[in-house]
């Protein structure tokens, strides 16, 4: 609004369609890709209308998102299914500063199966350099038909934690008659 009443023509970049607004609010997971590459599922932390998420040492990987700027975001709905990407703009919380210090205790409360406790966590994040980024739409949204139709499933990425299966053990013959 214009200091006479009026209604100013300037745009406000943190108006957000209604529909990334509350898929931002219920996402627990989301798919973060940076600079075109594969996109990684995080778990994340609605907070303020952004995302939070936590990655590096002993935290999940999401290799380039800590050093960029933007990057882009999928979010599923209640069906599982892919209902909005859009552009975000990342910006990274630092250790000691007051937005580091709101938002990592909120985010390693809801960290699961994590050793020790929630102030533990955040200092272990500060020591070892782990990232909390936060994630805030910036731009067009994408969403209905304007969503790719075909499926974006990859191929698995080679992982530390793939090994080969073995066939299973046998404990007796079962004969027919």
């Amino acid at each position: 609004m214009r200091e006479d009443g009026g209604v100013s023509d300037e745009v406000d970049e943190r108006v957000t369609p209604p529909l990334v607004d509350e898929a931002v609010k219920k996402a627990a997971v989301c798919w973060v890709s940076v600079a075109g590459g594969p996109a990684y599922a995080l778990w994340c932390l609605p907070l303020d209308g952004a995302l939070l998420v936590v990655t590096g040492p002993g935290e999940q990987a999401a290799p380039g998102l800590a050093d960029t700027d933007t990057a882009d975001v999928t979010l599923r709905g209640d069906h599982g299914g892919r209902i909005v990407s859009w552009p975000a703009r990342v910006a990274r919380l630092r250790p000691g500063t007051e937005e580091w210090d709101t938002a990592a205790p909120l985010v390693a409360a809801k960290r699961l199966n994590a050793s020790g406790s929630a102030a533990e966590l955040v200092a272990r994040w500060a020591a070892e350099g782990c990232a909390l980024n936060r994630l805030t739409p910036a731009g067009t949204a994408v969403t209905g038909a304007d969503l790719p139709a075909g499926s974006l499933a990859e191929q698995p990425r080679p992982a530390p934690t793939v090994r080969a299966v073995r066939k299973p053990f046998r404990l007796h013959r079962v004969r027919r008659r």
